[in-house]
């Protein structure tokens, strides 16, 4: 007979803000850091769908941040020219 009792997950998420579950008891791998949320499966899974709303990995949206702000700045002060 087995006795089913359900794991406890920890939402975890890594450098570039990605985020996933973890059995609690288990130790993180490497490149990982707990978010703070544990819960039944579903529970963290239900947070992270609250929470995660741009997918982009962290280092992307901080390069495309840039170049729309270089590009803003390049077209301050420039004027279109018609042929």
């Amino acid at each position: 007979m087995s006795d089913h009792t359900e794991s406890v997950y920890r939402v975890v998420l890594n450098d570039e803000e990605q985020y996933s579950i973890w059995q609690a008891e288990r130790e993180l791998p490497a490149g990982w850091r707990a978010e703070g949320t544990e819960g039944s499966k579903q529970e963290c899974l239900d947070h992270i769908g609250r929470v995660w709303t741009d997918m982009r990995p962290a280092s992307l949206r901080r390069r495309m941040e840039s170049e729309a702000v270089g590009a803003a700045a390049g077209q301050g002060g420039r004027q279109s020219v018609s042929a």
